[in-house]
Formats: structure tokens, C-alpha cells, sequence
């Protein structure tokens, strides 16, 4: 059964704020939302797939074969095994099991024109850890712009992304696909279009979307995608694998299908814990030395087919495309934004290794294998920086800027259109400056700058310049999900213009005047092995 075929009850926005309102029926079953707040119901908590443990654990998603009785759709469904606890999120307990769920906002009022263009959030975390709950995640200010709005709780962690002998790898990918089908199937109940879905996500999640740009398995699941933060962070399987080999004998089980599926989740959650505590000393990857991510999505071969990113090769030499350039995601309208300061967030809250001295700066481009004059260089733009920053922006263009800058890129030169943009916003504070950080813009795109935790993203509470810019980036996306163009020019075969968000006011440069990305000109991104 198609969406068309089905239909909400008594229609939305019945009641009062909060409590219990229309009965939406999918092919999950019954789901009864919340009453509208604000012009808006939102409908939380709807499976997508049956809970993927027991006989279904490490295995792809499956669909949900007993809808049973209504549900309620009121509260988020709890998310996958981890041990992060998310601000304004659940806390995942052993036994929670019904992971594998979305979430919809939708106007109270259908708008005249028929379907409203959906949009579906995919969430970051590392790939370890997150949750479409969080507060800044929120899609009511996207819905009462007109978009139709859904998120997913994938499978994180090493139920998502471990590597198991035997079982599909990137399970974590695979459930992202089955919300989309999911979305394809049942989106028209909620009043959106389902032949105009955008996927849009931030640092993991717009990792995942790059993936998805290449795995035929996603193709013709979504029109457009919007990627913020594209980490450039994918394991050769020989990776993967050791890793699995490290996490294994810490929980004290064989690295075999049979050993690692008699780890309790919670089990193998603490033993990815400790592994990546001792990554500073014992590296699975030279690189988790500095920056201790155990799980990525695995190039496999099959979910997923080569590196999104082009990894090996320069924009100008080799393949010239890359893998998401040349696979299922040709056709599908892309924008991609990073931040100026990426790695200065990671490292205010601890998650990733100091650099303070010219050797250790040295060795860490090694690692990367980066080449010499990209220090000199950086040395040359950040006069009398000390060390710590000049490795932070280092670590933030390697990570996130240039690999997202080349996406766009190649997209586009593959005959694709793509459209470009920094989050660049600064402003004082009462120890120094708000940063355009990793994270950062996020509030600002869903408008969201109130919600609990947005002030340490963004520096304190919103100014009324900051509200200006969180309508203009709100207002890009929406038109982007709508028709494909969030008010700049696209990139071309000859030219990379950027936007650039700011406050006071935006401005948009093409990137043949930026002189960070003149110095990575040439400079390979590369998978990092052992």
C-alpha cells in the first residue's frame, strides 16, 4: 500500500497543545500525533523498520510486519545503543529496541498548490552516537515555512557501522535508505510531495548523504540534498576490520560473527568506549591518535561502492569526477555549506588530541599526508598564530572544508548542479568571539537559535542580527527543497562561487580569491590506512 492510498483521521490540528490529535494511517499502522502547536502537528516516534536486534541484529532493515494497535506518535522512539547522553534527547537503556524510527512536522493547514516539498533530516554524532530528538533538530520552523518535515534514528555505533564477518556492512546506511523508502511510501499522508524529497545533514549525517549520492540502492529516493560539514572520513575494510579486532577482544569475545553476536549491545557500546580512550596511545589508524573516531562508513564494495569523496586523487588529475560524481547521484540537485573554524568545537569540548609544538604539527601532517608547504602556508596566512590554531584550521579544511569544497565541485563538473556556502558569522563575547564553528550554523538553518543547547553552539543568546541571518539561511533551504535554488549561482565547470553567511550581511566571492583553498590546490585527499 502507497501513501496515496492512505490518509490521516478526523484531519490535523485537532485539540490543544501537546496532547494527543489526529490518527495518521501508514504502513507502520496506526499513529495518532500531537495536537497542532503553533500552525503545526508533529507526528514522532512512527517505525520504519522492525527493531533490529534478536534475529535481526547486525543484519539490513526490515519492514514492520505487525503494525498492531494505534500507537502514540507523541514522544520521540528511543535511539540506538550508545553511551552519549543528548541534550533535550532519551538516554539509550538495554531493552530499548524499536530504534529504527522517524519523525514528521507538518503545516495545520495544507498551503493551496497541492503537496508541500519534504525535506528528511539525517543526524551527525561521529557516527557513534545522536538522535533526531535533539532540540536544534527541531522541524516546526521549516514546517511553518512549507516544507513537510521528517528525521530518522539510525543505527549508530557498532550495531550501525562495525564490521562483522558474514553480515552487510554499513548497516547504519542501509536503515537510512529504508526511512527514505518509508518517506517514498507514506510522506503524501502528511501532505508532502514524494516526488520532491530533499536530504539534508550535518557532519555524519551529510557524510552518510554523500554515501547515499553513490549507492544505487538510494537512487530515486530524493530529488536534492543539502550537506552541511562533510567529514572527509570513510575505513578501507582492512581498517574496519582491525578495528572490530580491537573492540572484540576488549569485550572479551572472538571477532567472528558468532563471538561479537553474543556481546550484549551495551557490551560492545563500553568496549568502542574504551577503544577509543586508548587511541591516543594505540591507534587502530595513525590518525585516531589525534582524533579518536572508530566508526565510518566502510568502502565494501557493495552497500557502499568507492569513496564518495574521490579520495587518491587531485580535482584535476585521475578520476575527475569521484565516485559520488559519477554514481546514482548525478541527477540530484546538491548544496553544501561548511563552517570557517570546523575543528575548534571538537576540540572546546575535548574530543580531539592538542597539537602545541612545530614537530608535533609536523608529524600530524604526516599522518595525513599532507605535504610540507601546507604548513608553510598556513604559517603564511595565520601570522603569529600560535601552533594550537594553526593546527585547528589545518584539521578543519583536511577534515571538513576541502573535501566538502570539491564535492561541490565535482558535482558539478560532472554535469550536475551544485550550489556552495561558508557559515562565517562572528561576534564578540565576554571571553573572546562566538566562532563560525562546527555545528554552529545548524540552529541557524532550522531556526532553532532558542532551543536548549543552541547557545553553547552559537555562542550566547541570539542578537537581533543573528535572528536576520538564521530567516535568510532558513529561507535558502526552503527554496532549495522547493525549486532547487537557494538564491545564489550554482557552481560551474569554471567557476566556484560561494556564498558566504555573515552578519551583518551575507556575501557571495567566487574561490578563485581564497587563499586557503589556492594552497590545498593539487594536494591530495586520501582514505587513512594503518
Amino acid at each position: 500500500m502507497t501513501g496515496s492510498e492512505l490518509g490521516g483521521e478526523g484531519g490535523p490540528g485537532l485539540g490543544g497543545e501537546g496532547g494527543p490529535g489526529a490518527v495518521f494511517r501508514t504502513t507502520s499502522g496506526r499513529i495518532r500525533g500531537r495536537r497542532a502547536v503553533d500552525g503545526v502537528v508533529a507526528v514522532l516516534g512512527i517505525p520504519y523498520a522492525a527493531p533490529p536486534f534478536g534475529p535481526y541484529r547486525f543484519r539490513g532493515p526490515r519492514p514492520v510486519t505487525d503494525p498492531g494497535a494505534t500507537r502514540d506518535g507523541t514522544r520521540f522512539g528511543p535511539v540506538a545503543p550508545q553511551s552519549a547522553e543528548l541534550p533535550g534527547s532519551p538516554v539509550w537503556r538495554p531493552g530499548d529496541e524499536d530504534v529504527l524510527t522517524v519523525n514528521v512536522w507538518t503545516p495545520e493547514r495544507p498551503y493551496g498548490g497541492g503537496p508541500l516539498p519534504v525535506l528528511v533530516w539525517v543526524h551527525g554524532g561521529a557516527y557513534t552516537f545522536g538522535s533526531s530528538a535533539q532540540p536544534d533538530f527541531d522541524g516546526a520552523a521549516l514546517a511553518r515555512a512549507g516544507l513537510v518535515v521528517a528525521s530518522c534514528n539510525y543505527r549508530v555505533g557498532f550495531e550501525g557501522f562495525g564490521q562483522v564477518p558474514g553480515f552487510p556492512a554499513n548497516r547504519g546506511l542501509l536503515d537510512q535508505v529504508a526511512a527514505l523508502r518509508w518517506v517514498r511510501d507514506n510522506i503524501a499522508v502528511f501532505g508532502g510531495d514524494p516526488g520532491r524529497v530533499t536530504v539534508a545533514g550535518h557532519s555524519a549525517g551529510a557524510g552518510s548523504i554523500a554515501c547515499l549520492l553513490t549507492m544505487e540502492r538510494a537512487r530515486g529516493l530524493f530529488r536534492r540534498a543539502i550537506v552541511h560539514s562533510v567529514p572527509h572520513a570513510f575505513h578501507p575494510v582492512e581498517v574496519a576490520t582491525a578495528i572490530t579486532a580491537r573492540i572484540a577482544a576488549e569485550a572479551g569475545v572472538a571477532p567472528t560473527a558468532q563471538g561479537l553476536l553474543s556481546a550484549a549491545p551495551h557490551r560492545l557500546v563500553t568496549a568502542s568506549d574504551t577503544v577509543a580512550r586508548q587511541c591516543a596511545d594505540r591507534p587502530v589508524a595513525a590518525v585516531q591518535a589525534y582524533d579518536p573516531v572508530l566508526f565510518q562508513p566502510v568502502v565494501d564494495g557493495d552497500v557502499l561502492p568507492g569513496d564518495p569523496l574521490g579520495a587518491g586523487d587531485r580535482l584535476d588529475a585521475g578520476d575527475p569526477l569521484g565516485a559520488g560524481a559519477a554514481g546514482a547521484g548525478r541527477d540530484v540537485g546538491l548544496l553544501v555549506c561548511h563552517t570557517l573554524d570546523e575543528y575548534w568545537f571538537p576540540h572546546a569540548v575535548g574530543a580531539v588530541r592538542e597539537v602545541t609544538s612545530e614537530p608535533e604539527l609536523a608529524a600530524f601532517a604526516e599522518v595525513l599526508g599532507l605535504p610540507a608547504r601546507l604548513l608553510d602556508g598556513y604559517r603564511a596566512l595565520m601570522p603569529g598564530a600560535p601552533v594550537l590554531d594553526r593546527y585547528l584550521a589545518l584539521s578543519g579544511d583536511a577534515r571538513f572544508g576541502e573535501g566538502s569544497s570539491r564535492l561541490a565541485e565535482r558535482h558539478a563538473r560532472a554535469g550536475g548542479r551544485a550550489h556552495l556556502a561558508r557559515f562565517a558569522r562572528r561576534r564578540p563575547t565576554a571571553d573572546g568571539q562566538a566562532r563560525p564553528w562546527h555545528t554552529a550554523d545548524i540552529p541557524f538553518a532550522f531556526g532553532n537559535l532558542d532551543a536548549e543547547g543552541a547557545a553553547f553552539l552559537i555562542g550566547g543568546a541570539p542578537d537581533a542580527q543573528d535572528r536576520a541571518l538564521s530567516r535568510r539561511m532558513l529561507g535558502a533551504w526552503v527554496g532549495f527543497a522547493a525549486h532547487g535554488d537557494p538564491g545564489w549561482p550554482p557552481v560551474t565547470a569554471d567557476a566556484t562561487p560561494v556564498k558566504y553567511w555573515a552578519v551583518p550581511d551575507d556575501h557571495v566571492r567566487d574561490d578563485a580569491t581564497s587563499d586557503v583553498r589556492a594552497l590545498w590546490r593539487g594536494v591530495p585527499l586520501r582514505l587513512l590506512g594503518p
